[in-house]
């Protein structure tokens, strides 16, 4: 169980010109992430997935090299399951011991961004070869099952009035989901532009089906209120990240005077973050990314915080198969999640990464029953579109 290797991919699949969308991030062409290998020196292998990047498409140049030439050496010969103090070695740098032997954190002054997303990528591939090293789904070992099936909403959403209801109808149809979730804020302008695709939407898909809106973070307060203000009467489950993650108290400035309950999360890191967004009441459902954040170990914590204020955990999976099927363990075994999401947009990361095939049914979704997080890697699809260059 002593860590062998780690060895880690910037993953580039194209996606058809047919299958793209346009939304504040521009033309979608690629989905990209960095997926990571760990083996150790029984044979076992686990994989996990960073995140450095808004939406699907972005560089990972960076991230993986960070993980090949900084983190992976400093795995070698570790105790593979020795998870938690692996995530502290990692945060601490090189003030890791002294960080044990006094009882607190003493984070490294990168303990964000690119620095968590590899511990997020070393935290989900450690979990995997445990649960398959005792034989047991990963769900086991952070607190149980608490449903076989987890009900999931459609993520999507970023055709025009004209066609917004025609292109949620369908998420409908493909999955029988009861909830679905679109865009709305910079990519449209102004937020009456928004406001009339939401408004079409809800007409579209009736009044017994949930439906969220997500702005990325592209709203200020002003534009943020205004909007809300617009969409008063269309029943929404959520509004999502209105403003940039970085105005934590614009954020709770939107939540203390909109009608709506607002979702947050997928652009912060570890714990520190939503303890901060619940201190300041800025949110009432946390969307922690696990490939981000800290992985399952710390959206765990999140979770629990969540717990704590009486909020709810709803994480953000529009990613690759680890980072997914981390969320479906985390949704699995939380008191506070109640929802998993599932993308609707071209998403080879999930269905062709992957031997298993990803469905919804009847608006639910099927916790894995497998060792580990309970997928089996594609070799010939990662050998593929994997970018060596970036190794």
């Amino acid at each position: 169980m002593r860590i062998k290797s780690a060895r880690a991919w910037w993953v580039r699949v194209p996606i058809e010109t047919s299958r793209q969308h346009r939304s504040d991030f521009g033309q979608v062409r690629t989905f990209d992430a960095a997926i990571l290998r760990i083996e150790t020196d029984d044979g076992l292998v686990g994989w996990g997935e960073g995140k450095n990047a808004a939406g699907s498409a972005g560089d990972y140049g960076a991230l993986v090299h960070m993980l090949n030439h900084e983190v992976a050496p400093q795995l070698i010969g570790k105790h593979s399951g020795d998870i938690g103090v692996i995530w502290e070695m990692l945060y601490n740098g090189v003030r890791s011991g002294l960080a044990v032997r006094e009882g607190h954190v003493m984070p490294q002054m990168a303990r964000r961004g690119a620095a968590v997303a590899a511990i997020s990528a070393v935290d989900i591939a450690l979990w995997d070869i445990l649960g398959k090293s005792l034989g047991v789904p990963v769900w086991r070992l952070i607190g149980g099952r608490k449903l076989d099936r987890m009900p999931a909403y459609a993520s999507g959403g970023w055709a025009g009035a004209d066609a917004i209801g025609e292109q949620l109808r369908s998420y409908i149809d493909h999955g029988g989901f009861k909830a679905v979730k679109m865009r709305v804020g910079a990519m449209d302008g102004a937020p009456h532009v928004s406001a009339a695709r939401v408004r079409a939407a809800r007409q579209a898909i009736g009044p017994d089906v949930e439906l969220m809106v997500d702005a990325h973070g592209t709203y200020t307060v002003a534009g943020a209120r205004r909007f809300v203000e617009l969409v008063r009467d269309c029943d929404l489950a959520w509004f999502e990240e209105p403003v940039t993650a970085d105005d934590k108290a614009g954020l709770a400035e939107v939540r203390a005077s909109a009608n709506v309950p607002i979702a947050t999360g997928e652009s912060e890191a570890t714990r520190y973050a939503f303890r901060d967004l619940a201190m300041l009441k800025a949110a009432d459902i946390f969307q922690p990314d696990p490939a981000f954040c800290g992985g399952i170990s710390e959206a765990m914590r999140i979770g629990t915080i969540a717990s704590a204020f009486n909020l709810r955990l709803a994480p953000h999976l529009w990613a690759g198969a680890p980072c997914f099927f981390a969320g479906l363990h985390i949704c699995a075994a939380s008191p506070a999640s109640f929802t998993v999401e599932y993308s609707l947009g071209a998403n080879p990361m999930i269905h062709d990464l992957v031997e298993e095939k990803i469905e919804v049914e009847d608006g639910l979704i099927s916790i894995p029953e497998k060792p580990g997080l309970g997928f089996t890697i594609s070799e010939s699809f990662l050998e593929a579109y994997a970018r060596d260059a970036a190794a």
